[in-house]
């Protein structure tokens, strides 16, 4: 059941970083304020009520599967997870947060595109971090090899 619950949360974890992403970059260069503010709100509710329990699942079960498991994977993968939390609690959620604010009232101010280029930097360094999770985990369980060391 934990290999179940941690493939669904490291599926939906990173796809909603990339959909809120790349929703983001779509609507800002093609849409207008009310759409921008629309994502916004989207991204806060449901979104966030999708992702934070996404990356909980994945962070957990993983953890717990990896209790009794050792290498140098493994400490790899241990070591990212708290770059990924605070980058996900410290930069993502209260920039997700205030730019909904901000949006709903119209504030598309310059303090609003300095805090969604924070946003725009912080949730690819995510993604990156996550996907190498990932690629470890496949690694762990067999099902990608290592690639081959260049000479």
């Amino acid at each position: 059941m934990p290999k179940i619950i941690h493939r669904i949360g490291g599926f939906a974890a990173p796809l909603c970083i990339a959909l809120f992403w790349t929703s983001t970059v779509f609507v800002e260069l093609f849409g207008s304020h009310p759409a921008v503010a629309q994502l916004k709100s989207l991204i806060v509710t449901p979104g966030l009520w999708i992702l934070i329990p996404a990356i909980a699942m994945a962070g957990g079960s993983g953890m717990f599967m990896g209790k009794s498991r050792r290498g140098r994977l493994v400490d790899t993968k241990k070591k990212r997870m708290p770059f990924i939390a605070a980058n996900g609690l410290l930069v993502l959620l209260p920039c997700a947060i205030l730019l909904n604010r901000w949006a709903a009232v119209g504030s598309f101010d310059t303090t609003f595109y300095v805090v969604q280029a924070i946003e725009l930097i912080a949730g690819p360094i995510n993604l990156i971090l996550l996907a190498r999770n990932v690629r470890d985990g496949l690694r762990m369980a067999g099902r990608l090899r290592a690639s081959p060391v260049q000479a």
